[in-house]
Order: structure tokens, then C-alpha cells, then sequence
């Protein structure tokens, strides 16, 4: 085979030496610990007694079948619409919010600043904040409600409300990241296009979704994929500040905290009173699966339709 007189190297050992670092840090903190995550979910095991005993497939039973199937589905589908909430309403709000900062306008720059701050805060410092602004009795929120409404609601009570705060509270956190990429893909547009489509007498709206959305694709597909990753695993540090998976709902909501999704109850069934490991590397091999499932479907639908044509 001829070799490609462009590449940057030579020889294939010096690309891989390159690489080696970071597949190291791959092997140790992501392949490993979850090869070793999935051969735990097929024992009995508990972490403070270290007691551990092969149970097969008994784990995965028990997700399905028995006193603890109902807790588990509740959060199954719990995670699903969750995550498809802060998924769907973040890309939209930050794409709209995107177009906006985009437009030449005095204090332009301040603006977009202060879009994009947030991105730059924990999850727990995220969570926290927003615990102050909904709290019932001195939040800011119910302050003003009470002042035009007479209303306090109880926010971090009742389980619709909690929901609700929890994905906003999600989406706002990563509004910033969004964005970013949002801003430059924007920036980089060509205009003749639009200019063309001026001339035609478009409208605003069929400028943006016959022409303007079809070439941000590329980037709207990147931010569907990492969007969906920060919601099964990035949200852990928001519900835990913010409502810490609580409250219960009413039934058939009634077997779990109704802001549980699967990364919270695997560690709340891996480190909580029952420390039941076993069960809760079972939990989290569904997870990766779930992961898995939408990542390929993502990459198999929306992957053939985007359009790197600019």
C-alpha cells in the first residue's frame, strides 16, 4: 500500500505513541471501571459488610420481577421523559437564545457573556441556587408570586412542580455549553443564502427552517448527542442538591422520588442503607444499555439527514 504523502505521520507507532496517554486515561477511568461494574451485577453484593456472593442473572430479575421491579420501572421511564425534556427545551431555548445574541446590537458582547456563565458553575452550585430561588417560605420566586398573586407554591413539595424545577434547573445549567456552539456555527453561516432568500421575499420563519436550520445540523446533531449524555449522568449533582430524588408522587408514582432517575438510584441502591451493590451495577448496566440504544438510534435517524453543506 502506498503511503499518503500528506499525512502528518509517518510511521503508524508515532500516532499510537500520541494516543497512548489518552487511551491510558480511557482504560483506567471509563472501560475498566465499567467491565468491572458489569461482572457486579451478576453477584450479591454489599459494600460495607465487602461480602459478595455469584447470583447469575438474579440482579437483572429482580429489576423486572419481585418487591423491587416497581421502584426501578418508575425511574426507567422517569429517566426517558427527563431526559427528553431537558434534551428538547434546551436546544430550542438555546438556539432561540443564540439567534438573538447573534444580532448586531449595542452590548453585544456583554450579553452573550452573561449567557454563557452559567455553563461555568457545578451542578451543585447550580442545584443550590436554584434551591434558594424555589424555596417555599424566603425564595425569591415566591416572594414576588406572593406579592402580584398571593401565591406560594410548594415548589420542592409537590412532585409535579419538583419535576419541573428539576428540568429547568437541568437546562439552564447547560444553556451556556449550547450556546457556544450555537454562536459560532451561526457566525460561520455563509450569508448568500439568506441574502438570496431576502431577495425572494422569505419570511423570517421559512428563512430559518428551509435554510438556516438545515446548515446548523451539524452542530444541532453534536449538541442532541452530548445533551443526552449530560442528562442520564451530568444531572446526578443537580437532584441531588436541589430535591434529592424526592418527593413521591401519586400513584402509580408512588414506588420512587418522582425527580429518581437511574443515576440517582443506583447510587442511592449502591450507597444508601442497603448498599446493595449487586443491584445497583445492575441498574447501571440498563443504563449504559439505554445509553447505548439512543446513542445509536440518534446516529442511525438524525445522523443520515444532517447537511454539511454551507
Amino acid at each position: 500500500m502506498q503511503a499518503n504523502s500528506h499525512a502528518v505521520f509517518k510511521k503508524s507507532w508515532a500516532a499510537w505513541l500520541y494516543l497512548l496517554p489518552t487511551i491510558i486515561i480511557l482504560i483506567t477511568f471509563i472501560f475498566y471501571p465499567a467491565l468491572k461494574s458489569v461482572i457486579l451485577a451478576f453477584y450479591r453484593s454489599n459494600f460495607f459488610l465487602g461480602t459478595r456472593k455469584f447470583i447469575g442473572f438474579g440482579n437483572f430479575r429482580n429489576l423486572f420481577k419481585g418487591p423491587l421491579a416497581p421502584g426501578f420501572i418508575q425511574c426507567f421511564f422517569q429517566t426517558i421523559l427527563f431526559s427528553l425534556c431537558v434534551l428538547g427545551i434546551g436546544i430550542s431555548f438555546s438556539l432561540f437564545l443564540a439567534i438573538q445574541a447573534n444580532k448586531r446590537i449595542r452590548g453585544a458582547r456583554i450579553y452573550r457573556l452573561l449567557l454563557i456563565w452559567p455553563f461555568a458553575l457545578s451542578p451543585a452550585v447550580a442545584g443550590t441556587i436554584f434551591t434558594f430561588l424555589f424555596n417555599s417560605e424566603i425564595g425569591i420566586i415566591n416572594e414576588v408570586l406572593e406579592k402580584l398573586f398571593n401565591l406560594k407554591p410548594m415548589w420542592l413539595s409537590n412532585p409535579n412542580l419538583a419535576f419541573c424545577v428539576t428540568v429547568t434547573a437541568a437546562v439552564w445549567k447547560n444553556l451556556g455549553y449550547n450556546i457556544v456552539f450555537y454562536l459560532a456555527a451561526l457566525q460561520n453561516l455563509s450569508s448568500e443564502p439568506l441574502e438570496a432568500a431576502d431577495i425572494d421575499g422569505a419570511s423570517g420563519w421559512r428563512k430559518f427552517w428551509n435554510i438556516m436550520f438545515p446548515l446548523l445540523s451539524p452542530t444541532t446533531f453534536f449538541l442532541i448527542f452530548t445533551n443526552l449524555t449530560y442528562s442520564f449522568f451530568d444531572s446526578f449533582g443537580i437532584i441531588d442538591v436541589l430535591t434529592k430524588g424526592a418527593p413521591m408522587g401519586n400513584v402509580p408514582f408512588d414506588n420512587a422520588g418522582i425527580t429518581t432517575t437511574l443515576m440517582y438510584k443506583v447510587f442511592i441502591d449502591g450507597f444508601g442503607g442497603s448498599s446493595n451493590m449487586g443491584f445497583a451495577a445492575a441498574e447501571g448496566t440498563i443504563l449504559m444499555i439505554l445509553v447505548a440504544g439512543f446513542s445509536y438510534l440518534h446516529f442511525e435517524v438524525f445522523g443520515k439527514k444532517v447537511n454539511y453543506d454551507v
